[in-house]
């Protein structure tokens, strides 16, 4: 399920207030369900994502259903750009119809 264009649109016209300093959260993208839609880098004010071929090492530790879904795509996944800019605002989470986006606490 995607979401509408008018959402994604709200989402990123209008960023809610992020309460956290950039770094105190990292976005984690699950490979096995990410499908490179793209929404992700649309929404997020601070660019922390682009949409590339995910690189051959990262591909083996992909479940048959994950890989099926790589090859599928042309193995095109959201990839972080700046994990360490994140404000934790949530929007790259609303936005991915995949549901392949949480965010954890940095290390």
């Amino acid at each position: 399920m995607q979401p509408d264009p008018s959402t994604l649109a709200s989402l990123s016209a209008d960023p809610p207030e992020c309460k956290h300093e950039a770094g105190t959260f990292v976005p984690v993208i699950d490979r096995n369900r990410c499908e490179g839609k793209g929404e992700c880098v649309q929404v997020c004010p601070v660019g922390l994502f682009k949409v590339a071929s995910l690189p051959k090492d990262m591909r083996s530790t992909l479940s048959i259903k994950g890989k099926l879904k790589g090859f599928a795509h042309r193995w095109q996944q959201a990839l972080l750009v700046n994990p360490e800019a994140c404000e934790a605002c949530g929007l790259c989470i609303k936005a991915c119809p995949e549901e392949a986006i949480t965010l954890a606490r940095a290390q």
